[in-house]
């Protein structure tokens, strides 16, 4: 008996030498993967259509239509005066069965106002990063999923603020050990100065000439779905679609199916 104890004892030290100390599962090398992921982002405007009417079941409709992994969504009040002290996101998670993150980017009539994503899974992780905005301030909200980082912000007015922000997110993300999206309204047309400085650092993965807003008669893309570039990573776009919504939001829903490879 006395032997089968040592034995034991043995592998049991073993084992926690092998195991790494303090390790969660970002820490660790990511395996070999091919994912395919949908991929929406829609500036909702609170939910107030150009009917002028507060929606939510409207937008949630078009979510569960589109019916994507991940969902970028831009202009969401957190119970401000506005929103008669409704949490817009909330209110959506509840009616789409979606988990909701949400980044308030300014305290606004005694609540907040900012970006949020609907996701089918919960993030393992989530950062929170404040954005210059010369008419008011922005962020990115930055989740890790399973096989990738997501993204979702909207950009300033001011151009150069969205230079700036461009350089912030840049930097925020470079070192991260898996693929990154992001998406969001960012304010800006595809001649800009801007989206060629994207293009240095990122592909575009929606249509950049299918326009999407204003929503009721489209004549510019300033809503963009994007994908880091990555020497290790293979990506195929198998569809990009603007939704076809003139009354629901001022700006229309964009979607991708991405399937991306480390492989």
């Amino acid at each position: 008996m006395l032997i089968w104890f040592f034995v034991l004892l043995f592998f049991s030290q073993g084992a926690f030498a092998c195991s790494p100390k303090n390790s969660t599962p970002s820490d660790l090398p990511l395996e070999a993967f091919t994912d395919t992921v949908r991929i929406l982002s829609y500036n909702v405007r609170n939910c107030r259509g150009l009917d002028d009417s507060v929606d939510y079941q409207r937008i949630a409709d078009i979510i569960l239509r589109v019916d994507a992994d991940i969902v970028a969504l831009q202009e969401l009040d957190s119970a401000t005066t506005r929103s008669n002290r409704v949490a817009v996101l909330t209110e959506l998670s509840k009616l789409t069965g979606l988990h909701a993150t949400y980044s308030a980017s300014i305290d606004y009539q005694g609540g907040k106002y900012g970006v949020g994503t609907l996701s089918r899974k919960r993030p393992v992780s989530v950062e929170k990063i404040a954005l210059p905005g010369t008419e008011e301030r922005r962020s990115v909200l930055i989740m890790e999923m399973g096989n990738y980082y997501f993204a979702n912000t909207h950009f300033s007015l001011t151009e150069s603020d969205r230079l700036k922000s461009l350089d912030i997110i840049n930097q925020a993300v470079k070192d991260l050990p898996k693929p990154v999206f992001l998406a969001g309204d960012i304010n800006a047309v595809p001649e800009s100065e801007l989206l060629t400085r994207f293009g240095v650092e990122w592909f575009i993965l929606n249509d950049p000439a299918v326009p999407t807003i204003p929503a009721n008669n489209p004549n510019k893309c300033i809503d963009f779905i994007f994908l880091m570039k990555d020497n290790g990573l293979k990506h195929s776009v198998l569809t990009t679609r603007v939704e076809s919504e003139p009354v629901a939001s001022d700006h229309l829903p964009v979607w991708v199916d991405v399937v991306i490879s480390n492989q």
